[in-house]
């Protein structure tokens, strides 16, 4: 699958995306570090994005961001790819609201929409379980927690995961044998900024026990 290459951006869309960051921060929902650092570490999400569709009226690419938590990399992504629409999910409602203020201060309302909820809840419901072809997550939990509850929103096959790891972390926490009980492989990993990014693709349709219920992938990992 292609992937895409990350776009220049103006100077004031950046200066706004840093302010809505160091709020973040302020809040509390976003680590210690340079802003700087913290968007490099995101460009491997805009580097394993793969592109949105090929000119002839398709459909904009559907990205979900799991755990948006202070907008990374929800908010980068939606800056650097216009073409894409998102879906930010939180389960906190103080995050949630800081999400939906950013996007008004970004001007993303037309493409980039919020939602509250757990994950094992949301990816059940009629309107988002299959309804998209990304899901980007970002310090969400363990492995077979990630997998797990972001399984339920992805559309079909060829769809994937896009999720951010520590540079050089053992391919064995990705086990094949445990991916494929959600129809899933891993299939690469992505390097860039300082950022490592592993690529998880679907490769059968999701059987219907997954996600189980809330809290149940955390205290019985399929994995």
């Amino acid at each position: 699958m292609p992937v895409s290459r990350p776009v220049d951006i103006g100077e004031p869309p950046l200066r706004l995306l840093r302010e809505v960051l160091e709020r973040a921060r302020s809040h509390g929902f976003l680590g210690p570090g340079q802003i700087d650092v913290h968007l490099a570490n995101a460009s491997a999400f805009l580097r394993a994005l793969p592109e949105s569709g090929d000119g002839s009226g398709a459909p904009a690419l559907q990205v979900l961001d799991l755990g948006s938590g202070g907008g990374l990399p929800g908010l980068v992504i939606a800056t650097k790819r216009a073409d894409l629409e998102l879906l930010l999910v939180d389960s906190s409602e103080r995050r949630t609201t800081f999400l939906a203020e950013s996007i008004g201060v970004l001007d993303f309302e037309r493409r980039v929409r919020v939602r509250r909820g757990r994950a094992e809840e949301l990816g059940r419901t009629p309107e988002l379980r299959g309804g998209f072809d990304v899901v980007t997550v970002r310090s969400f939990g363990p492995p077979a927690v990630t997998a797990e509850c972001a399984a339920g929103f992805l559309r079909g096959i060829g769809s994937m995961v896009l999720v951010s790891e520590p540079p050089g972390a053992p391919d064995d926490r990705w086990p094949a044998s445990g991916l494929a009980l959600l129809g899933l492989r891993s299939e690469r990993v992505v390097l860039d900024g300082g950022g490592s990014v592993r690529c998880l693709v679907v490769d059968e349709v999701l059987d219907e026990r997954f996600p189980r219920r809330v809290g149940v992938p955390a205290r019985r990992p399929l994995f």
